[in-house]
Parts: C-alpha cells; structure tokens; sequence
C-alpha cells in the first residue's frame, strides 16, 4: 500500500478547469470541492458534509459559501466553518470542512494537502522561463493512468526507455548503448545523456526541420514528491555545441504535474516551454500531436505494469544499474512519509543531553 506525502504541494487543476460552479476532484485518495470565488480566487475544501457525510459538490454554492443539499449546513468557502445550521441558533465547534491552502500561477492550480501551518506558497514549484518573452508556455492535456504515481514519476527520471518505448516519437535505436549519466544530491534527481552525430529523432524531423545528423540531448528532472522536468532538444552536429550553451539548438522543456488520485490511478498534466516558433500557434497543434503519441506509449507501458503489480508476486523484481534514479527517488519519498510519521521534540535537547556531533 502506498502512502502519501502530504506535506508537499500538488497541482489540483489547470486554472481552466475551475470555474464558479462546486466541481469534486480526488486527491491523494481525498474528495475535494473546487470552485471561484466572487474575487476570482479559488476556494478548496473537504467534499464531505460532517453531518451526514453527503459531498458538498451535491449541494450548491451560495456567493462565496456552500450549502450542503442535505440538511442545509451552510459553509465558508475560505476558512471551511459552518456559518448556518437551519432550524438552530448554536453553531457546534465541530461543524467545519477542513479548507485546503491554495496556490495559483502559470494558469495552475497548487494544492496544499498536510498540515496548513507548513504551506509555504515559495516552495510552490517555478522555472524563470515561465515569465520569459523568449520562451513560449503551452497547456497540454490532464492524462489519465491507471498506475500509480511512483510509477509514473520514475518514468521520468529514465533516459533508458525512450529508445524502446518511443522509437519513432521521442528515441531512436542510436540511443540504445549510450551511457546514461545520473546525479543524485540537489534539489532534484537528475539523469542525462547526448547522443552525438547521429539521425534526428521523429520529433525533430517533424519539428525541428532538421535534415543532417543532429547532437542531442535528454536531461531528465525529477523533483519530490512528484514534479518532473525534461529538458530535451538538438542542434546541427557541426555546431559542436557545448552542454551549457542548449539554447541554441531547438530546445524543449515538457514538465509533467503529477497529481496521485488514488492508490493506482494518476494524472498527468503536461505542458511545453519552447524557445522556438513563439507566435506559431500552429507549432503548438504539431507539438501536441507529438507528445500525445508518445505518452500514449507510456500509458499502455506504466497500465501493464501496474496490472501486473496487483498480482501475486512469485519472486522479487530485480534491479539494474539503469535503476539508480528511480531508487533515490523512493528513498527520498520514504524519508518524507518518516518525517510525516513522527513529531519531532527534540529540536531543543534536554539538557541532561551533551551532543558532541
């Protein structure tokens, strides 16, 4: 079974996605109801009256508060409390919905699922390129997997499947044998690799509008709990082009917002930023055809393998060196839920204690 970080923030919706109507969405196996707010601002809270446990989504929404469709409990869409009980003038301290913290920029929808006291909106995921006028910034699609999310964020720390998985989106077989280099102690879990002089792979044929052989590039990021960056592109081999000058070749940032919806069921909300054909709107249709293929790839993948995961198991998976990333990644999650799991009071020892570390 697994268990989720709370303490984390979490893309709940595309800005899109929320309007004035009470919309249920599932989070980290929790019901919560979404709607705007009169100042356009987005109100989070449990779908779940606590009277008779009916989901607030049934009821309606009353300006900035909601009416439960039971028994009429009304409450205040920012902080969650009853601010009405029909037929009573004494409202019990226990008539609240919890109210989930909320972040929104980029056109996202940032949720705040643990304990509101630890909700810092400068955690809330960014890259500078989000604001700059030499980037482009595209939506994609909220992709529905029947997996689980850990399966899924490791598939995006795997420069090593895209040769198998993606042959005519994302890889091709020149890729197979190339060393996959992978570090392990910032911020994020990042693997990479180049693959010099070689063909184009399908999406830069069809893209790029490369001819010759190209260099090119997979940077993969993964950020916990569940945040992933590939940062992927390519240039004409005889540009020689150094690692840190990638600007400029045709260069691409997918960023993939997981959001866990149940104990195998995920979405993926991916978007583009590109520093090529900014006012092409048509550019963003090709890019789109692309990429859905290629996560159509790796939804069939991560679906099978999960059904396969909820079977008896005969004998342990075994682990390659491939596998590097996808196992800090664990470690980190697991060392988050510790965390979680415990109170820590021992930030200010007893004095009975002399530490000499």
């Amino acid at each position: 079974m697994t268990h989720f970080v709370r303490n984390a923030w979490y893309v709940a919706a595309w800005s899109t996605e929320i309007d004035g109507e009470l919309r249920r969405f599932t989070i980290l196996g929790d019901h919560v109801v979404m709607f705007r707010k009169t100042d356009g601002t987005v109100s989070a809270l449990e779908d779940r009256c606590p009277h008779r446990l009916l989901p607030l989504s049934r009821g309606k929404r009353i300006g900035d508060t909601v009416q439960c469709g039971y028994h009429g409990l009304t409450f205040d869409g920012t902080t969650g409390m009853c601010t009405r009980v029909p037929g009573q003038t004494n409202l019990p301290r226990s008539a609240y919905v919890t109210a989930y913290p909320i972040e929104e920029r980029h056109g996202i929808v940032w949720i705040w699922m643990g304990d509101p006291e630890k909700a810092d909106p400068s955690k809330v995921f960014d890259m500078p390129e989000f604001s700059d006028p030499d980037w482009a910034v595209h939506h994609g699609d909220a992709l529905y997997l029947k997996s689980n999310y850990l399966n899924v964020a490791e598939n995006l720390v795997d420069p090593a499947h895209v040769s198998f998985v993606h042959p005519t989106t994302l890889g091709n077989a020149a890729s197979e044998n190339v060393p996959v280099h992978v570090q392990t102690e910032g911020e994020a879990i990042v693997a990479w690799r180049w693959i010099r002089d070689a063909e184009p792979i399908g999406f830069f044929k069809g893209f790029g509008g490369f001819t010759g052989n190209v260099d090119r590039w997979h940077y993969y990021y993964l950020y916990t709990p569940c945040t992933a960056v590939i940062d992927f592109g390519s240039v004409e081999t005889e540009k020689n082009c150094a690692e840190e000058d990638r600007n400029a070749g045709v260069r691409i940032f997918a960023l993939h917002l997981i959001t866990p919806v149940t104990e195998t069921e995920t979405i993926d909300r991916w978007l583009h930023i590109r520093n090529t054909a900014l006012d092409d709107p048509q550019a963003e249709t090709t890019m789109d055809a692309m990429f859905r293929k290629a996560f159509q790839e790796d939804k069939e993948i991560l679906e099978a393998v999960q059904e396969e995961e909820d079977r008896p198991a005969r004998r342990r998976p075994i682990r390659l060196a491939i596998d590097k990333g996808p196992l800090v990644y664990r470690k980190r999650i697991n060392d988050l839920l510790e965390l979680e799991r415990t109170e820590d009071l021992a930030s200010d020892p007893s004095p009975a204690f002399v530490y000499h570390d």
